[in-house]
């Protein structure tokens, strides 16, 4: 019966993105975002949050149908979008329905599952990069409000979202331990963002930098408890990280679609690319490189739904299966020749979109740290 409704779910997200966004993709790539209203499409299709709580207005659907969707855009070629949906629906309402209090899931999960709110997360700061600890955005608390100053950059959804979980500290010398979460409405004075910013790839995801200037907000704000946020973040990467491999994979198995069609129409010295045994023994590579990623990413998964996925496993999910993406990519587009180099090719863009994989949701460096940490203590306690 779940083999059923996971082909009903893929389906219907098949049809939605064919009809809602293919035709489109190209003119929202040239603007630097999507346009706003199709969050309230996303939203009205059921794809925010679809694995949310029938009583906030979700579907309560297995977390595996939110990956499959997740997937079925990042093989189709929309790795902008399926980011921002990776922000808004598999980070920031799991930060609400996990650590949040009734009142504030009542308010937000209804508005993000339609789309009528959208939702970011602001970590990282011009100065800090993955240093979490190090972030200089200030909370102090002055009777029953707190008072928001700083500024965060490279944030996701940050020219669309109408709430923002952002970190900051409200006790400065002890370093992470000092770190808080607040749910911060973006129409409240002292909030601003900057233009979007232009990057190399993912284009259609708008990135912008945010900006708390003596920003007032109440104490009910205030997400779990104080300075327990750098723990919520620890204890939610896995969830991210997932995320983030889920579209690799996802895009990883689009690139190689488009690169095997595309070997079999063009000809080179009188045959087919595809007839080259250089060209057969790479396509052999890529789908085996893709496979086994794959199949770790379905242990992931179960490990997780079972609660039982260690932060090393996520780092090793997440290193192994944005580099495979990137290996991917690259190989596939050298089998397009000048043609791959080329905009109106979309295997061109499947290459820009991959970069940045391996640097948000914590660097390829930051995930060795984290794997190589957990191999020397384990062998330390021997």
């Amino acid at each position: 019966m779940f083999n059923e409704e996971m082909s009903l779910y893929r389906d219907m997200t098949i049809r939605m993105l064919e009809q809602e966004v293919a035709p489109f993709y190209e003119a929202w790539e040239s603007a630097g975002q999507v346009p706003r209203s199709l969050w309230n499409t996303l939203g009205a299709a059921g794809l925010l949050g679809v694995d949310m709580p029938e009583r906030y207005g979700a579907a309560q659907a297995p977390f595996d149908v939110s990956q499959m969707i997740l997937e079925e855009m990042s093989r189709m070629g929309f790795g902008g979008l399926a980011s921002g949906l990776n922000i808004h629906a598999n980070i920031v309402m799991p930060y609400i329905l996990g650590y949040g209090n009734e009142k504030q899931k009542q308010h937000w999960l209804p508005k993000l599952i339609t789309g009528e709110a959208v939702g970011a997360i602001a970590m990282t700061e011009p100065s800090t990069g993955s240093d979490l600890a190090a972030i200089q955005t200030r909370a102090v608390r002055k009777g029953d409000n707190w008072v928001l100053n700083g500024s965060k950059i490279f944030i996701t959804n940050g020219l669309h979202a109408d709430v923002v979980i952002v970190c900051a500290k409200t006790e400065l010398q002890v370093g992470a331990k000092g770190i808080s979460l607040f749910l911060v409405d973006t129409s409240l004075v002292g909030f601003s963002r900057g233009p979007g910013i232009k990057k190399i790839g993912q284009h259609a995801s708008d990135t912008a930098e945010l900006f708390f200037d003596d920003l007032v907000i109440p104490h009910a704000a205030l997400l779990g408890e104080e300075k327990q946020g750098f723990t919520y973040l620890m204890q939610e990467l896995p969830r991210e990280r997932l995320g983030v491999a889920t579209q690799a994979v996802g895009s990883a198995e689009g690139a190689l679609a488009l690169t095997i069609d595309y070997v079999q129409q063009r000809k080179a010295f009188g045959q087919r690319i595809a007839d080259f045994q250089n060209t057969r023994f790479k396509l052999a590579e890529i789908k085996t490189r893709i496979e086994v990623c794959k199949a770790y990413l379905n242990q992931c998964m179960r490990l997780y739904q079972a609660g039982d996925m260690t932060s090393q496993e996520a780092s090793i999910l997440k290193l192994s299966s944005t580099q495979m993406q990137c290996w991917v990519v690259d190989q596939c587009l050298q089998l397009f020749g000048g043609y791959g180099y080329m905009q109106e090719y979309p295997i061109s863009r499947f290459y820009l979109d991959a970069r940045v994989q391996t640097l948000y949701a914590g660097t390829s460096e930051i995930m060795k740290e984290v794997i190589s940490r957990g191999m020397i203590n384990k062998r330390e306690a021997k």
